[in-house]
């Protein structure tokens, strides 16, 4: 560590230098970004999106249970419960790559999945993409052709969460057989096996550190897996079911309960920095009052910016301030449908969701109504948004 007296010379130095050093500023930005600390305050100007622009792709014959958005934000890729794969473009909507579902045991001779999909990844380089289904497979595609490339087998229960590392090609998924596996993507290889859980694991996140964040569904706990120690932290806090996480710096995540919570976690605290209860309100459910299940979670990475989706009408849209300790609801845009996957653009400029007439996991309700397709919701900011906060500035 350096003493203060020489920062502030070095800081004076550094005055000193006209030119602006670009890629020493990335490089900071990169090692704030390892310790979750620069954060993009944008949350306070995102304005509310025109019901009129939200654009809605069809395509699956299911509820669509995930989808991912490639690195550069110009393509989608979705999947269903009837085991489709699509690749979207983003500026026309069009269907580029379609690969349907099959029949059970057709695995090896067919193209795609036999059974619901029900999680996808995309490495950081859009290279590869990875998805996971309920019959225990994990598929890894090429993202640019999206040619089959590889079967991983190994989960002895469906296969309900997947992330690779940024940076990296090696992938980390979940399963509802409670454990974490690691496997190294370009080498096609297994790596290890992790166990913790007392339930169905129902989500995985990860990002640059050797670690990953899982939820565990009825064991009411979220975990971090630090894979080289082959330890884990044990968070609590959460009642009912906890259904989705996502990481939304290396230091603070967001997770979503079927009880209606939301929690905001600190990854040095072992209870919920905050909880926000009924985040989507109640139903009346043959004439009891129960709360909506939060069925996606989405964070704009490092930033202040969150959004939450249930099958409650709407997306909600949240600002997590004063240091990550309070959630406050922004605004609400409408959707008709379970929201099974909600991902946010890398440059913030529009949120993806992932919509069934069922929950991703289950077929507790119906909604008749709703859509299964993928809608694009374009999300604009007050023109005073044009600082270095802003979200073209990753």
């Amino acid at each position: 560590m350096s003493c203060p007296a020489a920062e502030e010379e070095r800081a004076e130095e550094e005055e000193e230098l006209e030119p602006t050093d670009l890629i020493g500023d990335r490089l900071k930005e990169d090692v704030l970004e390892q310790k979750g600390r620069l954060q993009r305050l944008i949350a306070k100007d995102v304005l509310p999106p025109d019901p009129a622009r939200i654009r809605v792709l069809r395509g699956h014959q299911l509820p669509v249970t995930c989808l991912v958005i490639s690195p550069d934000d110009r393509f989608i890729f979705s999947a269903s419960k009837d085991g489709s794969l699509i690749k979207w473009e983003v500026d026309s909507g069009k269907r580029l790559c379609v690969v349907p579902g099959g029949k059970k045991g057709t695995e090896e001779r067919h193209m795609g999945h036999a059974s619901h999909v029900l999680c996808m990844a995309i490495s950081s380089d859009g290279k590869y993409l990875a998805t996971g289904d309920r019959n225990k497979l994990i598929m890894i595609w090429d993202a640019a052709t999206c040619k089959r490339l590889h079967i991983f087998t190994g989960h002895r229960d469906a296969v309900s969460g997947l992330s690779f590392r940024k940076g990296t090609h090696q992938l980390y998924s979940a399963s509802h057989d409670r454990c974490v596996k690691v496997w190294d993507v370009g080498e096609n290889a297994y790596v290890e096996t992790l166990f913790g859980h007392q339930d169905i694991i129902t989500g995985l996140d990860s990002l640059s550190r050797e670690c990953c964040v899982t939820a565990g569904g009825r064991d009411g706990t979220v975990r971090l897996w630090k894979i080289p120690e082959e330890s884990q932290l044990v968070f609590s806090g959460h009642q009912g079911s906890i259904d989705c996480i996502q990481l939304i710096n290396e230091e603070h995540m967001v997770s979503g309960a079927d009880d209606g919570s939301l929690a905001l976690w600190g990854l040095m605290k072992k209870k919920p920095l905050v909880l926000v209860r009924q985040a989507h309100g109640e139903q009346d459910d043959q004439g009891l009052q129960q709360p909506y299940w939060i069925s996606a979670v989405a964070a704009l990475r490092n930033s202040d910016l969150l959004a939450t989706g249930s099958h409650s009408g709407s997306v909600k849209l949240w600002k997590s301030g004063e240091g990550f300790r309070k959630l406050e609801h922004l605004l609400d845009i409408p959707l008709v449908g379970f929201v099974n996957s909600l991902k946010f653009s890398a440059a913030g400029d529009f949120l993806v969701a992932g919509i069934g007439q069922e929950h991703r996991l289950g077929r507790w309700w119906r909604i008749k109504e709703a859509k299964n397709s993928i809608c694009i919701i374009p999300l604009k900011q007050k023109t005073t948004a044009s600082s270095p906060e802003s979200p073209g500035s990753s």
